[in-house]
């Protein structure tokens, strides 16, 4: 089938994905994203296979990663040019897709059955792109994001802690309050110094895929508590919570070196708070009068 190549800009940054009519029929969560600035130049381009999946054969395994059960598992394989990903659904499922990417993460080969498209298209689209950005001021985040009087507030915290409640009890406590994204927004430090987080294609079970942004007010950490009480976390507290929050490859010592120090220079600018909260609009409108900027 004939294939065509399509833009987004995410985060300020362009990324494109070449695939069929059919194959962008099924990704509407992308279309917000879409633009025309072709002339500005992509920091990656996927291109769609429906071919067999790639042998790993005469590739150096180096990863599995299968910690969580209903959490897609990785597969990491290198060779000196190029790396291998291949996906499941589930820790112990059938491969599904796999990613052949060149050293830089510039380009990618993608490989699909196509009864799963969307889900390698997206896992590819999003891991590439936290790879890709790391060395470009740019953490792709696993939080929940409210924007309230123009300012953007990002709840952090494991999978089941509740940041998607407190999104949501943000959105009963206040009119004025909206939704930016529920799992994987991107937060980007500008050359001015400023700090904003952005909507993304991806936003795990919510569809909420907004092409908007917003300057960060604060990032909370939220844990489920008997009652609801706010402290301010100083910078060696509140870096581990940070470090868990953000996509990078530990297996590459240069892209966790930038990310680290992108996780600092965050630090240095935007406030990070320790929320124990129960899930009531009270957990919200304390959050909100305490994180005001």
């Amino acid at each position: 089938m004939q294939k065509t190549t399509q833009y987004y800009q995410v985060g300020g940054h362009v990324f494109a994905i070449e695939a069929t009519a059919e194959q962008f029929a099924l990704l509407p969560n992308y279309a917000p994203f879409q633009t025309d600035k072709t002339e500005q130049s992509h920091v990656f381009i996927i291109h769609t296979n429906s071919g067999p999946l790639p042998s790993i054969d005469g590739w150096e395994h180096v990863y599995t990663d299968r910690s969580d059960e209903d959490m897609p598992r990785i597969e990491m394989y290198k060779t000196a040019s190029e790396w291998l990903f291949r996906v499941s659904l589930s820790r112990d499922g059938e491969v599904v897709s796999a990613m052949r990417c060149a050293a830089d993460w510039s380009e990618v080969n993608l490989f699909l059955l196509p009864e799963y498209t969307r889900f390698a298209i997206d896992n590819a689209a999003m891991l590439v792109y936290a790879f890709r950005t790391t060395s470009l001021d740019t953490l792709l985040f696993h939080s929940s994001v409210t924007v309230r009087g123009g300012y953007g507030y990002m709840f952090l915290g494991h999978s089941g802690t509740g940041k998607s409640t407190h999104s949501q009890q943000w959105l009963t406590a206040f009119e004025d309050a909206e939704l930016l994204n529920d799992d994987n927004p991107v937060v980007r430090i500008l050359s001015d110094g400023s700090v904003r987080v952005y909507g993304s294609p991806w936003s795990g079970k919510t569809p909420c895929y907004k092409a908007a942004d917003a300057p960060v007010a604060a990032l909370v950490q939220l844990a489920q508590a008997p009652a609801n009480e706010i402290r301010k976390m100083k910078m060696t507290q509140a870096y581990p919570y940070i470090l868990a929050s953000v996509s990078g490859l530990k297996l590459q010592p240069q892209m966790m070196d930038r990310l680290y120090e992108t996780i600092a220079r965050l630090l240095e600018i935007c406030p990070v708070y320790k929320l124990d909260c129960l899930p009531n609009p009270d957990a919200a409108r304390l959050c909100a009068q305490t994180c005001l900027p």
